[in-house]
């Protein structure tokens, strides 16, 4: 097993930036590829983006280009979602995921682990 715990949301005012952490414990040596994804009430889960465990390869859902950036500290076993630019629309629970496998990374249902979410509000 893997568990996930996030840590950073928070109010920020929009065009304002935060940082999401997500560490990793228990069995880590089975993450192939970890993501961040958001959820608003009445909606499914969406991606957000994501980064293989060796930190090489990273993806983008079209909303998160050029304003969020996801990145890997190895030595921490840590996921950080630096979100910049802020808008309201980013306003979501923010759940980290790591998956098994190296898939696509888009999809929630390729995940096999999921953390307790973390609530970002962009206030207008």
């Amino acid at each position: 097993q893997v568990q996930l715990v996030e840590s950073g949301g928070g109010l920020v005012q929009a065009g304002g930036s935060m940082r999401l952490s997500c560490t990793a414990s228990g069995r880590t040596f089975s993450i192939r590829n970890m993501g961040w994804f958001r959820q608003t009430p009445g909606k499914e889960r969406e991606f957000v983006a994501a980064v293989s465990w060796s930190g090489g390869r990273t993806v983008y859902a079209d909303s998160a280009k050029g304003r969020f950036t996801i990145s890997r500290d190895n030595a921490k076993n840590t996921v950080l979602l630096q979100m910049n630019s802020l808008k309201p629309e980013d306003t979501a629970v923010y759940y980290c995921a790591a998956q098994r496998q190296i898939t696509s990374g888009r999809r929630a249902s390729e995940y096999d682990y999921w953390g307790q979410g973390t609530q970002v509000t962009v206030s207008s």
